[in-house]
């Protein structure tokens, strides 16, 4: 059948249409479709969303606007600026609280430190300040460390060793830092870490609220509180990961301290676990960086020790500058927390320029801001301590709005020192008495979560170095 000539012209310039309308969509960062706006986008990179997040902004020069559905009220404004962080972090602060819908978010965390605001938020940090600032506190903390490194994770990697089995060192360090979490907080041990691996039914219940939580920054709120209300989906699993974390965390301390303590638990178990499972796979796949690290160590180590199975202390660890600065390379690279958001209580213009109104959400990639190349240099991708190093051979110092690890302004993370003695702690003693090696054909991928885990975990061979 042969078309007449005008039904010829017209698909030829519907196919002509298809075919510039999808080139400009190839170029485009996001395309903004009608109605769904960049919404399919989102979705359709949700697997890789941090790599893709900071595509787009090294694309963008660090600032971005999202546009989501008109009728879900889900535009956001995502920036790596450093100026806009430093405004919105440091001075202008009162104006960018958590906030109601942050605190909604994460309302498995209760009305503690991290979700709270103005006095409230001012009374526990003065608290929390009071405590972790306390000479007698540190003593202890690195005491209970030390014991738990010698009798939690020197049994459990002797062990492996000896069987020469598979482990995952991410389910180990999770276990480590709940145990040593718990301790710092309720005084209780509960031995969590040991040969026998037995189930903890606290960190499946994390990983499923974190997953949870994560869907909701993605998910329209209608859609999420829908899904709550029915008791279906990921909100399904966050009411039972709820339930169980109340009861682990009942069951530890008094019920009027349970918004505080689990806030503490949580946090000091994911970021402080996350920060070693990524370190180790660094070094592990740079085996000069671990070369240079066990030769600071061999620096340090008395002549009476040489040679031995030797635990390291806070005192020895300060003494460990390049080692510092390895954490330091791994935090800047695969920060625990890879985004935190905020919005305004008055209309602000930021210092690039852009414009922001009450109640909009203002993103910070953490993951995205560590890999700017105008920031950080063309390498920025490239694990290199020596970039925290100065000629004088000290820790370089960043300004925090550059490097948000450990957050920026009033804000700034208490618990900072707490979490360098401990992961360097850690880190020496297992760099200087144990070798690892990745288990063949092991992936490694950032899970999608609010907190920066390897979805596959992290499979290693461990063998001991020293009798």
């Amino acid at each position: 059948m042969v078309l007449p000539f005008g039904y010829f012209e017209l698909i030829l310039a519907a196919l002509c249409y298809y075919c510039l309308t999808g080139f400009r969509q190839r170029r485009r960062i996001m395309t903004d479709w009608p109605f769904l706006a960049m919404l399919p986008a989102l979705v359709r990179n949700i697997s890789t969303i941090h790599d893709r997040c900071a595509k787009v902004l090294n694309h963008t020069g660090g600032t971005f606007l999202f546009k989501g559905p008109r009728f879900f009220q889900m535009n956001m404004l995502a920036t790596v600026d450093p100026a806009d962080i430093h405004h919105i972090m440091s001075s202008n602060f009162l104006n960018f609280p958590k906030g109601e819908e942050f605190k909604e978010i994460f309302e498995i965390l209760g009305d503690g430190i991290f979700n709270s605001d103005y006095e409230l938020w001012r009374s526990h940090r003065k608290l929390t300040s009071a405590l972790i600032n306390n000479m007698k506190f540190l003593r202890f903390v690195s005491r209970m460390n030390t014991e738990k490194v010698a009798k939690g994770l020197i049994p459990v990697l002797d062990y492996v060793a000896s069987k020469g089995v598979v482990v995952d060192m991410q389910d180990v360090f999770q276990r480590l830092t709940f145990d040593t979490t718990c301790m710092f907080v309720t005084g209780y041990d509960p031995g969590c870490l040991s040969v026998d691996f037995k189930d903890v039914p606290f960190s499946r219940a994390m990983d499923d609220a974190e997953e949870a939580i994560f869907a909701r920054h993605i998910i329209p709120k209608s859609v999420w509180k829908l899904q709550r209300w029915l008791g279906i989906g990921k909100e399904k699993k966050l009411k039972e990961a709820s339930e169980t974390l109340d009861d682990v965390i009942g069951g530890l301390i008094s019920r009027k301290r349970k918004d505080l303590s689990q806030g503490f638990v949580s946090k000091g178990r994911d970021t402080t676990s996350s920060s070693l499972t990524w370190f180790l796979w660094l070094v592990i796949t740079h085996p000069d960086v671990e070369k240079k690290i066990r030769e600071e160590i061999n620096v340090i180590i008395p002549t009476s020790e040489m040679g031995s199975f030797k635990l390291f202390d806070t005192e020895e660890t300060n003494k460990l500058v390049y080692l510092h600065a390895a954490f330091c390379e791994a935090l800047r690279l695969y920060p625990p927390v890879p985004f935190q958001h905020k919005a305004p209580v008055q209309p602000d213009v930021l210092p690039s320029g852009h414009r922001v109104y009450p109640n909009m959400k203002i993103l910070f990639s953490l993951y995205a801001l560590g890999r700017m190349k105008r920031i950080w240099g063309n390498d920025s991708r490239e694990f290199k301590p020596e970039r925290w190093i100065t000629d004088k051979q000290m820790i370089r110092h960043e300004p925090s709005y550059k490097f948000l690890s450990f957050n920026a302004g009033p804000r700034t993370c208490i618990g900072k020192q707490v979490a360098f003695a401990q992961i360097k702690a850690v880190g020496a003693t297992i760099l200087h008495n144990y070798k690892f090696e990745m288990e063949e054909g092991h992936v490694v991928a950032p899970n999608v979560s609010v907190i920066l885990y390897m979805k596959y975990g992290l499979k290693v061979r461990v063998a001991r170095r020293r009798p």
